[in-house]
């Protein structure tokens, strides 16, 4: 429960500093998707159910305040949380090159879905200056982000962990 609760407050904060402060930092009109960093983190900490819910609710939000169609983000979020999940029973406690491989194919596929949706289902067919100049850059950030946030929430979490632990009596070993 206090897993879900910190969950819930860093997807929160990232929403807000995505859509707010890290708005006004752009790299070449470029801004990290915290949002695919805090769920895909989030999925694959916690599992598959929390992780799809997450991105399903955050999703949503993301569709109010920021969606042409309403439940877009809600669908591909969700997805990103529920296949990041299943990776959390390879999950290495201290081992940042998974966790950044897969948030950086979470954050391919989705620039991918959203390019299809928003451009290619439109005529737009210029995939090459898509990928060269959002798609790439978009990854490129955002995975310099995910060093930074992973291992913070990766710390939080196991903090939590050993609070749990030492309240119940049990002895604590880290994965």
């Amino acid at each position: 429960m206090k897993k879900n609760i910190v969950s819930f407050i860093l997807i929160s904060m990232c929403f807000l500093l995505q859509s707010t402060l890290l708005s006004q930092f752009k790299l070449g009109g470029i801004v990290p998707n915290l949002m695919i960093v805090a769920i895909a983190t989030t999925g694959f900490l916690l599992g598959s159910e929390e992780g799809m819910w997450f991105g399903f609710a955050f999703g949503l939000l993301t569709d109010i305040f920021f969606g042409n169609i309403i439940g877009l983000y809600a669908c591909i979020y969700m997805f990103v949380g529920y296949l990041n999940g299943t990776g959390e029973k390879y999950l290495f406690s201290h081992d940042l090159k998974l966790p950044l491989l897969l948030i950086m194919i979470s954050d391919l596929a989705f620039t991918n879905v959203c390019y299809i949706i928003f451009f290619l289902l439109h005529g737009k067919f210029n995939y090459l200056f898509h990928l060269r100049s959002v798609i790439f850059p978009e990854l490129i950030y955002t995975t310099v982000f995910a060093c930074i946030i992973y291992p913070f929430i990766h710390f939080l979490f196991e903090k939590i962990d050993k609070f749990d632990a030492k309240r119940s009596g049990e002895n604590y070993v880290a994965e």
